[in-house]
């Protein structure tokens, strides 16, 4: 695609976007402005938790499958260690995955969406060169043409400029003394 047309599909993709939100907005405005009294839950620490569906519902948290304890996160690693919990038992954000498939399966996405991002971008450069050679294929081979065309038009011009000459020559309108068809002067 060139560039006019992913720009035009992104502006539209925008244009969606901006629409879908400003409708949002309009069906859920409503005219009476309600302000919350109720203060936003308070989380119980980690260690006090004893299931892992009420353990997971504070974000620092991490649950062990395999002990079944609630207990804090370690925030000083990206990935809890081994001696916290094996990454095969532990569980964050969901009970239903584990720590181990949540990193696989983030960085298969991840990965994808890299590979196809750098796929994207050396098939447009590549386009591109490929576009830019063939335009300057084209170029030549237009100027070659036009070359060729001016060359003929050329020899054509020489041909006819010729028989003028003989013509010329033949009806005494030029004046040249060697050839027989010379214009009388009166003296």
């Amino acid at each position: 695609m060139d560039e006019s047309r992913v720009f035009l599909s992104m502006l539209g993709f925008l244009l969606i976007c901006v629409a879908l939100s400003v409708s949002e907005a309009v069906t859920t405005a409503n005219p009476i402005l309600i302000i919350p009294t109720a203060h936003p839950p308070v989380h119980k620490p980690c260690n006090t938790q004893t299931s892992c569906e009420t353990c997971l519902a504070n974000v620092s948290c991490l649950w062990c499958q395999m002990n079944g304890s609630c207990m804090d996160y370690p925030v000083s690693y990206v990935i809890p260690p081994a001696s916290v919990c094996k990454l095969s038992q532990a569980r964050w954000g969901v009970c239903w995955v584990n720590f181990e498939a949540l990193i696989i399966a983030m960085a298969a996405v991840c990965g994808t969406l890299l590979l196809a991002i750098t796929i994207c971008c050396c098939w447009c450069c590549c386009c591109k060169r490929r576009r830019s050679s063939s335009i300057d294929r084209d170029d030549e081979q237009f100027a070659r043409r036009r070359e060729e065309i001016r060359q003929r038009a050329d020899e054509r011009r020489a041909e006819r400029k010729v028989k003028h000459d003989e013509i010329r020559r033949k009806y005494g309108l030029i004046t040249e003394s060697d050839h027989p068809y010379s214009k009388f002067e009166n003296e």
